[in-house]
């Protein structure tokens, strides 16, 4: 069979990553749609390549399984970066968009640690340490987006990394049970002790119990703190992209809401935000006016690292980043999405790692 023109199979490619993320990240294809087209369509693309790198390392049987993974991974990254990808619609497309928005190499290969880290059952001493896993595997997306979006800024980037974190620490409080029933601990362990909480028994017999609750409770609060920081960041990120990520950080911090509403019990609960809320917070996200204020300072100390990374990044992109369009008719896009959720309510279903 004769291979498409480079257009064609690009498009091809592009179509394949937003398949992906429909069926396997409901909100976050919801959110993507309020993006300018250019900016939608390279967030996808990403976003499938970090999905399937997930997921590589997670289906794997056994430790050393999921080692070979990483180092697969590992592999592609240096493919993707030489402009020889994997023979995947998702590699295809990742090489495109760290050449067309200068992305350095350090970001992916920093959400691949973090990976290795899960691979390796690894447990966090205390928030510093659960900051760095979250730098790893939340906030170097976070920067990946907002070069893709064009903010460079130092102090922009660290609030894209705060909102990554956010998020990070939000999926850890809703998923202890399920984590716990996986072997995986993330919570920190020098609060745990302080609850009087023994790590090996809780995950030998995961139970609610007051002092969990006392923990989620706790890092549901540090979730919030980010979610303000990373606020501040929004009016800088080109107008057109404003809703998108405002309406992603609305529900994701929702989802924490769940959880509170629960009495932070998060191991016989699975906190979801439901159809009907999510419209809410997306028609909200859309008509939310960005207020210039001060982007708040440095970075958090775990994710400068990510910030150094794109400040030695000279920006000199190897293929023509599209021009972003417009931003128009904002109530159309929303009526839009609003009509795409309801659409998708009775086939929705909760990935392990995805924002209900």
């Amino acid at each position: 069979m004769p291979a498409l023109p480079p257009e064609f199979a690009a498009a091809a490619d592009r179509t394949a990553c937003r398949v992906a993320i429909r069926a396997g990240s409901k909100s976050f294809f919801a959110a993507g749609q309020l993006l300018p087209a250019e900016v939608r369509e390279a967030a996808y693309g990403l976003y499938a390549f970090c999905r399937l790198s997930d997921d590589l390392v997670d289906d794997a049987a056994d430790p050393a399984g999921r080692r070979d993974a990483v180092a697969r991974l590992e592999a592609r990254i240096g493919r993707a970066y030489a402009g020889r990808p994997a023979d995947a619609p998702a590699d295809r497309a990742f090489s495109e968009i760290v050449a067309t928005y200068a992305i350095p190499e350090a970001l992916p290969r920093a959400l691949i640690e973090g990976f290795a880290w899960d691979a390796e059952g690894r447990r966090y001493a205390d928030l510093g340490a659960l900051h760095a896993y979250a730098a790893r595997v939340a906030g170097s997306v976070g920067a990946m987006m907002a070069l893709i979006m064009g903010t460079r800024e130092p102090d922009a980037l660290a609030r894209a990394c705060d909102l990554g974190a956010a998020m990070q620490f939000t999926n850890i409080a809703r998923d202890v049970g399920e984590d716990a029933r996986m072997g995986r601990l993330y919570l920190p362990l020098d609060w745990m002790d302080a609850a009087g909480l023994d790590p090996e028994a809780f995950l030998a017999d995961p139970r609610p119990s007051p002092a969990l609750a006392k923990v989620v409770a706790r890092l549901l609060a540090e979730a919030d703190v980010l979610y303000t920081r990373a606020e501040a960041g929004i009016a800088a990120l080109p107008r057109g992209c404003r809703s998108s990520i405002r309406a992603a950080g609305l529900i994701y911090s929702e989802i924490g809401r769940v959880v509170a509403a629960h009495d932070y019990d998060s191991v016989q609960h699975r906190a979801r935000v439901g159809t009907a809320r999510k419209l809410v917070l997306i028609a909200r996200a859309a008509r939310t006016p960005a207020v210039a204020a001060s982007l708040g300072g440095p970075s958090l100390p775990e994710a400068a690292f990510l910030i150094e990374a794109v400040a030695r990044e000279p920006l000199v992109p190897t293929r023509r980043r599209p021009a972003l369009r417009p931003w128009w008719d904002v109530g159309g896009r929303v009526v839009h999405v609003l009509d795409l959720i309801e659409r998708m309510r009775e086939r929705e279903t909760f990935g392990r790692s995805a924002p209900s």
